[in-house]
């Protein structure tokens, strides 16, 4: 076999290929004989049938098609091979000349992955929020613990902002009834921005049996963007009494004695959450300043893939319905255009992110262990409420369990950025992350990963302080590894379809 590459910009390579006939007689022996299969032919018993006499009878072109339909594919795969090429997505291959006992030729067109120069991210500085828990930090704690131990009393007075309601909702728009917008006897907290816009401010001032009226602008359903006249009537008003902060509170809410005892223990976990979001915090900054001074080229096939997996997701919010898209995209102050580019601005990111992380992880020499890639699965299957040999079975179907190990392994590469950056706190001084990202020279994080990567709706997200620290920092995107969600392009040494690992994402997701 014969074959050249010619670059046809950083990111796109056409390959010429000619397969002399005598390497093709394994696929001719294949071909005949799944033919003889599949045809009847008088004198012969089925699949006895010799090679001429299926050639006089069906014709060798037959035999030419079935040849090249098997042998193409695998010697596109020999020439990848051959020259070293990283393929993203499917390559678009022509056949461009059958002779017959001679040769077979074609040229094949394919994305690759680019040669990216990574930045010195050492020089890398960015800084983040105090982690510093204040004696406020603990009382607004303890006032939310108190909360989930109040009880709701009736009161007969106006509503005030942060009482608890039962009312009755009722809408129009241009004197017609919005059915999705009717509804009694709802509970509602005044002040919790739940419901439709405007109506906690109605609320305030109203008592128990008053009709008050208001204006909106609805923002979903088939009336969204469009004015509507909402009618709420208060049946009942209640106020929540919060327990006396005291000794005997902490021992009804906590395993503690006493109430001291209690606020050191909310300072400790309300530190491990304040420490987290600084990491996360880190983590965004340090990614966004290495992608600024990066230079990646685009693959446009993989970028458009992506940006129709978003596009796909966004009108599947909708029942995939363009037009209550548009309505709410409008309803937003945005027109169709406008959310059409952002949305390709996202995804030109999330694939920059992707291909950068994975050639740091290249040139890094990161490895993803079984433990690590064990842990990320039991996080995904904790997440979408399902045990993790049933995540595994999904994702083995979704043929994405490539994308989880390639998530993880990203994650990985984005720590070892953050190890080496300078990340400093509003003072100036340096902040130590080690106990998240290890020290960048082969220590573990407090639970013993080397590495603290994962999912980014874990970082953004309210951290369970009692949880472990070392499994909730620092990635990005992480619906790539969902089975049911449809897949990026990108994957590790090859052509798969992982989400990017350490990115924000504003469109959540792909």
């Amino acid at each position: 076999m014969k074959s050249t590459v010619e670059h046809l910009s950083p990111t796109r390579v056409k390959l010429a290929v000619e397969v002399p006939f005598d390497e093709l007689k394994p696929n001719f022996d294949r071909a005949y004989k799944k033919i003889a299969q599949q045809v009847r032919i008088p004198g012969f018993r089925p699949g006895k049938a010799p090679a001429r006499i299926l050639d006089q009878r069906l014709g060798r072109g037959v035999v030419l098609e079935e040849v090249v339909n098997e042998a193409v594919p695998a010697k596109y795969g020999e020439a990848v091979s051959e020259a070293e090429l990283q393929p993203l997505g499917q390559p678009e291959i022509e056949v461009t000349e059958i002779e017959d006992g001679d040769k077979v030729a074609f040229t094949a067109e394919v994305d690759i992955r680019p040669e990216i120069t990574v930045p010195d991210y050492s020089s890398i500085s960015v800084e983040v929020d105090d982690a510093e828990v204040t004696d406020a930090d603990v009382d607004e704690q303890l006032k939310g613990l108190q909360a989930r131990f109040g009880t709701l009393t009736g009161v007969d007075r106006a509503v005030q902002n942060g009482d608890f309601v039962v009312i009755d909702l009722s809408a129009t728009v241009d004197g017609e009834a919005v059915e999705e917008a009717q509804t009694t006897g709802m509970s509602h907290e005044v002040g919790s921005g739940q419901l439709i816009e405007g109506l906690d401010e109605a609320l305030e001032g109203m008592t128990a049996g008053e009709t008050k009226q208001f204006t909106t602008e609805l923002v979903a359903g088939d009336h969204a963007g469009k004015d509507a006249e909402v009618t709420v009537t208060v049946q009942t008003v209640k106020e929540r009494q919060l327990p006396e902060a005291d000794d005997e509170f902490a021992q009804l809410a906590s395993e503690f004695d006493t109430l001291d005892e209690l606020k050191d223990d909310l300072r400790t976990r309300y530190a491990r959450v304040k420490k987290m979001e600084q990491g996360s915090q880190a983590r965004d900054r340090v990614l966004d300043a290495l992608l600024e001074a990066a230079d990646v080229p685009l693959p446009e096939s993989v970028v458009q893939s992506e940006v129709d997996v978003r596009a796909h997701e966004a009108v599947h919010e909708f029942d995939h319905d363009e037009q209550k898209l548009n309505q709410y995209v409008e309803s937003q102050g945005q027109t169709r255009e406008e959310f059409d580019a952002e949305l390709r601005t996202s995804a030109e990111q999330a694939v920059k992110t992707q291909l950068l992380l994975d050639q740091i992880a290249d040139s890094s020499g990161v490895q993803v262990e079984q433990n690590e890639l064990m842990e990320r699965i039991m996080m995904q299957a904790q997440r979408f409420g399902v045990s993790p040999e049933e995540y595994i079975q999904q994702a083995q179907q979704a043929n994405q369990l490539g994308a989880i190990f390639a998530d993880v392994r990203r994650g990985k590469a984005l720590a070892t950025v953050v190890q080496a950056a300078t990340v400093n706190g509003p003072d100036g001084e340096q902040v130590d992350l080690s106990e998240l990202f290890g020290t960048g020279d082969g220590e573990a994080g407090e639970d013993g990963d080397e590495v603290v990567v994962e999912g980014a709706d874990a970082a953004a997200g309210p951290a369970d302080p009692a949880g472990s620290t070392a499994t909730q920092v620092a990635d990005a995107d992480t619906d790539a590894s969902d089975p049911d969600s449809p897949s990026s392009q990108v994957e590790a040494g090859d052509t798969a379809d992982a989400e990017v690992v350490g990115a924000p994402d504003s469109t959540s997701r792909a």
